[in-house]
C-alpha cells in the first residue's frame, strides 16, 4: 500500500450550487456543471463536425462502396480505445485529461510525447473546421464565393474568412463554461437533425443499388483501400471527438458515471448517422458521373459533395440547409475543440512543460484564457500552412493515432503500480481490451501509408526541444527514470516508421513485406511494445502527488459530510 503525506499547497473547499469542490490550485476555479447529457452533446458535437460534410465522399473515393465497412471499423477502433480512456478519465477527472495519463503512468518523456501528439491532433482540428465551412461556401453561385477555394486549397480570401471563423470559435469560449454548454447543446441538436434529414432525403430522392456493382464493384481499389480509408478519409478525424468529454472532465458532475456514458454513447449515435450518410451518398451518385469519373474522380467533381447531390436531384431546399449547416456543424465542433484544447494546454503546463501563465484559470468565468489565446495563435499557423480540409484531416488522423497508444498502456500500467486508487469505472475485460486497442491503433497508423506516417512522426520529434528545455536541466539521477520509462515510446515510433517504409506497396511502402505478413508484423510489434510499455511504468512524482491530492480531497469531503447532515 502506498504511503501518503499531506497535499502540497493544500486543498480548497468551496460550495457552488450545493456541490463541494475539493480541487487543488487552479482547478478550484472550474465549475462542475456538465451532466451526462451535456457531455454526450460535447462528444457528439465533436464527432459530427466537418467530417459528415466531406467524409462520405472522401471515403468513397478511396474505398468505393466498401467505405461502409470503413466506418464500422473506425467506430470499433475508437470504441475499443475509448473504453481504456473512460477508466482513466473517471479515475482522474481533471481538465485536459488526455494529456495527463501518460505522465501519470510513465513520467515526463512518454507523457510529453503523448501530450504533444494529442495536442497537435486536436488543435489542428480547429482550423480544419473553419476550412471546411469556407470550402463548402466556394460552391455558391457568386464569383466572390468561388474565389475562396481553388480546388486544392483555400485562396488568400478564403484564409481570411476562415480566420474570422476562428475568432468566432474562441469568442464563444471566452466568457463562461455555462455559455459554452448552452450554445453547444443547441448546436448539437441541429447537427444531429440535419445529417439525419440529409440521409433520408437523398435516399428517398434517388437510391440506385446498381452503383455498388459499377465502377469496379464493391471494392474497386482492393481491401487494403478500406483500411486506408479508415486512416485517411476523415473517419479517425471524426471519431476522435470521443475524447472531448474526457478533456472537459474538470467540469463534469459525477464523472464516474457521466464520462463513460458520454464517450460510448456519442460514438454509437454518430456511427448510425455516418453509416446512413455513407449509404445515401453511394446510392445518390448519378450513374453517368460514376461511369465518367469513377469513385476516385468524384472528389474533383464535387466541391460540396452532399449539397451537389441534393441539387442534382432537385432538392434545392436541402442544398440551402446544407450550405447553412456547413457553418453550423463545423463551427460547433470548432467551438468545442477551442474549449477542450485550452484545458489540454493547462494539463501540459501542470505536467511541467509550459510556462505557468498557461495554467491559470479565470476565477470569474472558469475559463483558462491564456491557454485559449495560445491555441488561437497555433490555429492561425496551421491555417496558413495547411489550407485544405483533406491535408489537415490526414495530419490530424495520424497524430491522433499516435496519441491513442498511451491509453491502453497507461490504464494497465496504473492497475499494476497504483491498484489502490479508486476506480469509478473498472471493466473486468480490460486486460483483453487494452492490448486489442493497442493493436488497432498500430494497424491504423500503418494503414495511413508511407510517407505520411513518417512525416507525422517527424512532427512528433519537432516538439522534443520543448521537453528538453524543461527536463535536461534536472540532475541525472532525477532524469534517468523518466528516460528509462519513456524509451519504449520513442522506440515504438521509430520501429513503426521503419515498418511503414518497408511495408506493402498498397500502403505506400517499398514492398519488402508481403501482403498479409505486413499486418502480422504490425500486430506482433503492437503487442511487444504494449508489454514493454506496461512493464516500464513507475511510481513517478506526478503520480505520487496526484494520489496525495486525491486522498486529501476524500478526507475533505468526509469532514464536510457531518456539516451537511446538520444543515439538513
Amino acid at each position: 500500500m502506498a504511503r501518503f503525506v499531506s497535499c502540497r499547497g493544500g486543498v480548497r473547499k468551496k460550495r457552488r450550487s450545493g456541490a463541494l469542490s475539493t480541487e487543488a490550485g487552479s482547478h478550484s476555479n472550474y465549475r462542475r456543471t456538465l451532466g451526462p447529457v451535456a457531455l454526450t452533446a460535447v462528444g457528439l458535437g465533436s464527432i459530427i463536425g466537418s467530417g459528415w460534410l466531406f467524409g462520405a465522399q472522401r471515403a468513397a473515393a478511396i474505398a468505393g462502396p466498401a467505405a461502409i465497412l470503413a466506418w464500422v471499423i473506425g467506430a470499433a477502433v475508437a470504441l475499443t480505445i475509448a473504453l481504456t480512456y473512460s477508466e482513466l478519465g473517471a479515475m482522474f477527472p481533471k481538465a485536459g485529461g488526455m494529456v495527463r495519463y501518460g505522465q501519470l503512468s510513465h513520467g515526463s518523456l512518454a507523457g510529453y510525447l503523448a501530450a504533444w501528439a494529442n495536442w497537435i491532433a486536436i488543435v489542428s482540428v480547429i482550423p480544419g473546421e473553419a476550412t471546411a465551412s469556407v470550402q463548402y461556401m466556394s460552391s455558391w453561385k457568386w464569383d466572390w464565393a468561388k474565389a475562396l477555394y481553388d480546388g486544392k486549397e483555400l485562396t488568400g480570401s478564403g484564409v481570411a474568412l476562415a480566420s474570422v471563423l476562428l475568432l468566432f470559435y474562441f469568442f464563444l469560449n471566452w466568457f463562461a463554461i455555462t455559455l459554452f454548454a448552452k450554445t453547444n447543446n443547441a448546436i448539437t441538436v441541429f447537427k444531429v437533425v440535419v445529417p439525419a434529414l440529409t440521409a433520408g432525403a437523398l435516399m428517398l430522392s434517388h437510391f440506385d443499388t446498381h452503383n455498388i456493382e459499377s465502377a469496379g464493384g464493391f471494392t474497386p481499389n482492393g481491401w487494403s483501400s478500406v483500411f486506408t480509408a479508415v486512416a485517411l478519409s476523415g473517419i479517425v478525424w471524426a471519431f476522435n471527438g470521443f475524447q472531448s468529454p474526457l478533456n472537459m472532465a474538470g467540469e463534469a458532475r459525477n464523472p464516474g458515471k457521466s464520462l463513460p456514458k458520454a464517450v460510448i454513447g456519442s460514438i454509437l449515435i454518430a456511427l448510425v448517422i455516418y453509416i446512413a450518410l455513407q449509404v445515401a451518398f453511394l446510392m445518390a451518385v448519378p450513374s453517368s458521373d460514376l461511369a465518367q469519373h469513377g469513385w476516385s474522380g468524384l472528389g474533383k467533381m464535387y466541391k460540396s459533395p452532399l449539397a451537389d447531390l441534393a441539387i442534382a436531384w432537385g432538392l434545392n431546399w436541402l442544398a440551402i440547409v446544407l450550405y447553412a449547416d456547413a457553418f453550423i456543424s463545423p463551427s460547433g465542433t470548432g467551438m468545442i475543440y477551442a474549449a477542450t484544447t485550452s484545458r489540454m494546454v493547462q494539463g501540459v503546463q501542470e505536467n511541467g512543460h509550459l510556462p505557468g501563465i498557461f495554467g491559470k484559470v479565470d476565477k470569474k468565468t472558469g475559463v483558462p484564457r491564456p491557454a485559449l489565446l495560445l491555441n488561437l495563435g497555433v490555429a492561425f499557423v496551421f491555417l496558413a500552412v495547411f489550407r485544405g480540409w483533406g491535408s489537415l484531416a490526414e495530419i490530424v488522423s495520424v497524430a491522433t493515432v499516435i496519441s491513442y497508444i498511451t491509453g491502453p498502456v497507461a490504464v494497465m500500467s496504473l492497475r499494476r503500480i497504483a491498484p489502490e486508487i479508486k476506480r469509478p469505472v473498472m471493466l473486468r475485460a480490460m486486460p483483453v481490451i487494452a492490448p486489442v486497442a493497442m493493436t488497432f491503433g498500430s494497424l491504423v497508423l500503418y494503414w495511413a501509408r508511407w510517407p505520411l506516417t513518417g512525416k507525422v512522426i517527424l512532427i512528433m520529434a519537432v516538439g522534443l526541444p520543448i521537453w528538453a528545455w524543461y527536463e535536461l536541466r534536472k540532475p541525472w539521477a532525477e532524469l534517468k527514470p523518466h528516460l528509462q520509462a519513456g524509451v519504449w515510446m520513442v522506440a515504438y515510433l521509430l520501429v513503426m516508421a521503419a515498418v511503414s517504409w518497408a511495408g506493402g506497396t498498397e500502403f505506400g511502402g517499398k514492398g519488402y513485406l508481403a501482403p498479409g505478413w505486413d499486418i502480422a508484423v504490425v500486430v506482433v510489434i503492437a503487442l511487444a511494445f504494449y508489454m514493454w510499455g506496461v512493464r516500464s511504468a513507475w511510481r513517478n512524482p506526478t503520480l505520487v502527488e496526484t494520489e496525495q491530492e486525491m486522498l486529501a480531497a476524500e478526507q475533505a469531503e468526509a469532514a464536510a459530510e457531518p456539516e451537511t447532515e446538520k444543515v439538513k
